[in-house]
């Protein structure tokens, strides 16, 4: 599970790719983002969690997000919150995964 905080936007859109990407390559569990601690969720970042959403269907590894209501707004705002497997709190995400 991944905990962030701050934001998520083109300025820590590049370290959170890196970051991610390096745990995902040294571990082969299910993925849990959570967001709930983000105060601002631009393109950027959406395209970040697309990207990481892609890595992850194309390695067949289970994942879901968790925002706040900042985020999921933005998330719901694009559609994407199928595609990102959108959870509303962390024990449904966490549920998700192991259905």
């Amino acid at each position: 599970m991944f905990q962030f905080t701050g934001q998520l936007d083109a300025y820590s859109e590049k370290q959170f790719i890196t970051y991610v990407e390096d745990v995902l390559m040294a571990n082969a569990a299910p993925l849990v983002i959570d967001l709930n601690k983000i105060d601002f969720l631009d393109s950027s970042g959406l395209g970040a969690l697309v990207q990481t959403a892609k890595k992850c269907t194309d390695a067949k590894r289970s994942f879901a997000l968790v925002g706040n209501a900042r985020v999921v707004q933005t998330v719901k705002l694009v559609r994407l919150e199928d595609f990102l497997h959108l959870a509303v709190d962390l024990r449904t995400a966490l549920n998700q995964l192991k259905a």
